[in-house]
């Protein structure tokens, strides 16, 4: 069986984010990691494998060069391969270019099962798991807590925790399955898993590997237009209230100057 992985290195959450000319997120010029989000679909994968389902797990992203370390991440978390498809005229993509390129990617690469994040910890748009499966005429199944696989049925279970209940939703393969966060913890690498992921496969496509024009990607390409980018406001300084014996006072006081009494 073939499980592919879609894993984005996105700008690390904690850093200044800086936008280009283009309006588009610097991305080369800020600190990076794989999303967070993905993480649990990586743990998914690699536990499918864990738990005796005989399947090659790869790894699948598009990016810039430094895309790559994501991958590599992910290969550390477990896994056999990675494909990383790079090429200068996929800037500023917006999700639906995005998944035409993943979608001609994962026909290339050949697959039963592929498995995403929730969202991207970036854009958190969540729409590219619907678009891909659509391009891909696959099943699509998404907020998955949890997933089992059943290679002589051909069919993937997955759990879905809703407020009432928790659900159950069985689905033919090939299919597209999205990962909720409560999927339970990623694992964190080991030095020793870290050092052996540098040795694995990473293949890198083009978009003429994939046949894909690059006026249909790119900033030109794209239905999405970011027209303004603003920094957000600095956060202001609090109130500190000492307590002489009317502290109550003062707080009823502040919040009804604020309406919220």
């Amino acid at each position: 069986m073939r499980i592919v992985v879609l894993v984005k290195y996105v700008p690390e959450p904690t850093a200044q984010w800086r936008f280009a000319d283009d309006l588009t997120v610097d991305r080369a010029g800020i600190e990076g990691r794989l999303s967070e989000l993905d993480e649990h679909a990586v743990e998914q994968a690699v536990r499918l494998v864990e738990g005796g389902l005989d399947a090659e797990i790869t790894y699948l992203t598009v990016g810039p060069v430094r895309a790559a370390e994501g991958l590599r991440k992910a290969l550390a978390m477990g896994g056999d391969a990675g494909v990383h498809v790079e090429d200068p005229a996929i800037h500023g993509s917006d999700a639906l270019a995005t998944s035409l390129v993943l979608a001609e990617a994962l026909r290339r690469q050949g697959f039963d099962l592929v498995l995403t994040g929730m969202a991207s910890t970036d854009a958190e748009m969540s729409v590219v798991p619907a678009m891909v499966a659509d391009r891909l005429d696959a099943a699509l199944v998404s907020f998955a807590s949890a997933l089992t696989v059943d290679p002589q049925a051909g069919t993937v279970t997955v759990q879905r925790d809703g407020e009432g209940a928790v659900d159950e939703v069985v689905a033919q393969l090939p299919a597209v399955v999205a990962v909720t966060d409560q999927a339970g913890e990623a694992r964190y690498p080991a030095f020793r898993a870290i050092m052996a992921a540098k040795k694995k496969p990473v293949t890198t496509w083009s978009l003429t590997d994939l046949g894909i024009s690059p006026d249909q990607v790119g900033l030109a390409a794209s239905c999405a237009v970011v027209t303004q980018a603003v920094p957000a406001p600095e956060r202001q300084a609090g109130t500190v209230l000492v307590d002489e014996g009317d502290a109550a006072v003062q707080v009823a006081d502040f919040l009804t100057t604020r309406g919220f009494l």
